[in-house]
């Protein structure tokens, strides 16, 4: 406690007036200025004793909108403060926040347009900068007496928090969501084997070959009934957020400088993190948001193969793996809010990766954000050259000659490869996965 902030300036006067007395009594030897001196240091504490043993009653609601925040997207905060200080004294109320959030708002209470009210409304906006998960407040009073002699500082709440999730950029169609109907559906044909009997069917029509005849319909509906080669099945995809340790450069604590979207942030929350994975994080939020708003189910992982929000702490549900609609993409953008380089000890590619990829049926497209590769690291993803056909990777890097050799083995395997480097934007390398150059010498 700072002992020069438990008094006002009128109470220092006070204390000052009454030492002065104090002298002024022993050299002159009155009697009336001692009692002055005495009052004059009694005042103060009985000011300071009275605001700890009669506290003031104070509610408070705070209402943040929207509850999970986007970067680069205001979030508005509501408080309503209950209460009434005593005496009819002026309180003042600090909201701590975040050094990364600027100043923290400091409220008069209770408001001076409504001084007679119980309830006081203030409102602020905060700007997020970075991603993470944040505590707004405590909501901190400074309340003085009625003879404004001593203050007292007091916490009114704990404060709550506020996830801020990575800003997805809204991304184009590219061949790899192309086709889909209004509802995501994807039309395949696939030949009706003779002994299915829930198969779709419907009327033969002229031209219809009579091998697509289903003979048991026809038997029991009096007319030729032919099987529907179309079925519809629902998109799958799955999508691989790398986490290596050193895949994104020197990684560190996100409280040091960095330099994000050409921002200095100082003040971030404490994520292990480097400027090159905070562009990974981007690039997989938006790559998410864009399948499931094309109703993909979408299987998100990362390089060990397990789920890629497990050690988020922002994460609903931290073990899940599989997401769809709308609350999917809720559930992930609140994931990659606190996602984090793994641990040292986790910095190679696992084989689960591989044999979950290309051990069993994919019936989707594979989309990969992946940091710096090895040649035998590319190997390993590029799996079988006939289970990767519709599989895509962005590879982050800081120049294209470093990464050059890994994606030269993954087009090789049908993959279809974009660098990411700083000087290429998310945009320009999500649609350079549909240019002829993404397949490289696989086309040749």
């Amino acid at each position: 406690m700072n002992v020069f902030r438990i008094f006002r300036p009128r109470g220092w006067l006070l204390l000052a007036a009454g030492l002065l007395a104090l002298l002024l009594a022993s050299v002159l030897g009155r009697r009336d200025l001692l009692t002055v001196a005495i009052f004059c240091f009694v005042l103060p504490a009985v000011a300071y004793a009275s605001l700890h043993f009669f506290k003031p009653g104070f509610t408070l609601k705070r209402t943040l909108s929207p509850r999970l925040g986007r970067v680069g997207t205001p979030v508005e905060v509501t408080l309503q403060v209950h209460g009434r200080n005593p005496a009819g004294s002026q309180s003042r109320l600090r909201e701590e926040l975040p050094f990364s959030f600027r100043l923290s708002p400091i409220f008069n209470h209770p408001q001076p347009v409504a001084p007679k009210s119980l309830r006081s409304d203030y409102h602020y906006t905060l700007h997020p900068g970075h991603r993470g998960v944040f505590t707004v407040g405590p909501l901190a009073g400074t309340f003085t007496d009625p003879f404004d002699v001593a203050a007292l500082k007091r916490g009114l709440d704990d404060g709550d928090k506020l996830t801020i999730a990575p800003a997805a950029l809204t991304l184009p169609l590219i061949s790899m969501t192309e086709g889909r109907g209004q509802d995501g559906s994807l039309a395949t044909a696939e030949l009706a084997h003779s002994r299915q009997d829930d198969v779709m069917t419907r009327d033969y029509r002229y031209g219809d070959s009579l091998r697509r005849v289903h003979w048991p319909v026809t038997a029991r509906q009096g007319k030729l009934m032919v099987r529907d080669e179309e079925s519809v099945t629902t998109p799958e995809a799955v999508l691989v957020l790398d986490r290596r340790h050193t895949a994104f450069g020197q990684p560190g604590r996100s409280m040091e400088l960095f330099q994000i979207a050409g921002r200095t942030t100082t003040g971030l929350p404490e994520l292990v993190t480097t400027v090159g994975f905070e562009n990974a994080v981007v690039a997989a939020a938006s790559i998410a948001a864009h399948l499931l708003e094309h109703n993909f189910t979408l299987t998100l992982l990362d390089h060990r193969a397990d789920p890629a929000l497990l050690n988020s702490a922002s994460a609903p549900d931290p073990a899940r793996d599989l997401f769809a609609g709308t609350q999917g993409e809720l559930d992930i953008a609140a994931g990659l809010a606190a996602v984090e380089l793994a641990p040292a000890d986790q910095t190679a590619l696992s084989t689960n990766l591989a044999e979950r990829l290309h051990g069993g049926e994919r019936r989707g497209p594979l989309v990969a954000v992946m940091g710096t590769l090895t040649e035998a690291e590319a190997l390993l993803l590029a799996g079988r050259s006939d289970s990767v056909q519709h599989a895509y990777a962005l590879l982050l890097c800081q120049n294209r000659e470093e990464a050059e050799p890994a994606a030269h083995i993954l087009r090789r395997a049908g993959w279809r490869i974009s660098l990411l480097t700083p000087a290429t934007t998310l945009l320009a390398a999500w649609t350079e996965l549909d240019a002829p150059a993404a397949l490289g010498g696989a086309l040749l």
